[in-house]
């Protein structure tokens, strides 16, 4: 197991084919990036989209000053970052801090430990990885992102990147009508508890098709994995049918480029 910091921030976007198909690389987009860890999604949109607006929010104190280095360090001028957790209330919650590293991890600066963290309470997550430790329990304040748009006059979000841990459904609830202004949501889902009365896929996909959205593509294998969901309040279902056509064929391409002998 192998894993560098400097190497993933550096490699191309995980859903760039998707973001270029759905927006203008020269636009001034809105995106949040929801639990951020270390920051370094929000350093590939900056690159991605220059003229971008990015907030990167992460309850874990531990991780700001990794976000400001990497922000310093890849001279991202286009993100702001806050301490603090999205939920569906505001307040102070408890925060499950996870720590750890595999046996088999070779020597790099990779924190494999810290990005398990979340609001809920770890259930499956403690046999599934049993290297991921949860000695800590912290404080952390708690924000909607419905009060936080309000708050920074933010009328629609173009893209989220979520990746709480479970707590989904928490963050997307707490945006209340907001959620009628935002665009396409990128998030993780579960088909197990990894943690006690998380949503599963299921629960999210009834959520999502409830508020209007359309999943477009779907990375959720084995018993995870991360879902892209389209509004259709932004996009007809022309438009919606359009983009999955385009990004089929564009797989079936990739696809067949990497066979050995084709030409």
């Amino acid at each position: 197991m192998d894993f560098d910091r400097t190497e993933y921030i550096l490699a191309p976007c995980g859903l760039e084919q998707e973001l270029k198909i759905l927006f203008p690389r020269k636009k001034s987009l809105t995106i949040f990036e929801i639990g951020a860890c270390e920051g370094e999604d929000s350093v590939k949109y900056s690159r991605l989209f220059p003229e971008a607006k990015i907030y990167a929010f992460e309850p874990l104190p531990a991780n700001i000053p990794l976000i400001q280095h990497n922000f310093l360090k890849y001279g991202v001028r286009n993100a702001s970052y806050f301490n603090k957790a999205l939920s569906n209330k505001e307040g102070q919650a408890e925060f499950y801090v996870s720590s750890g590293r595999p046996d088999e991890a070779l020597e790099s600066d990779w924190d494999y430990g810290n990005k398990s963290s979340s609001l809920l309470q770890p259930e499956k997550h403690l046999e599934t990885a049993p290297f991921i430790q949860f000695k800590d329990k912290i404080v952390v304040e708690t924000i909607t992102l419905k009060s936080f748009c309000i708050a920074n006059n933010i009328k629609a979000i173009d893209f989220v990147h979520m990746d709480v841990q479970g707590a989904e459904l928490m963050v997307l609830e707490g945006a209340g009508d907001f959620i009628s202004s935002i665009k396409v949501i990128w998030l993780e889902v579960s088909k197990v508890n990894f943690y006690k009365n998380q949503p599963l896929v299921a629960d999210v996909k009834k959520f999502m098709s409830e508020n209007n959205f359309v999943l477009i593509k779907d990375a959720a294998h084995g018993i995870q994995g991360d879902q892209l969901y389209v509004s259709k309040n932004y996009y007809s279902n022309l438009k919606i049918f359009l983009i999955g056509k385009q990004l089929y064929l564009e797989s079936l391409l990739t696809r067949a480029l990497r066979k050995p002998g084709f030409k």
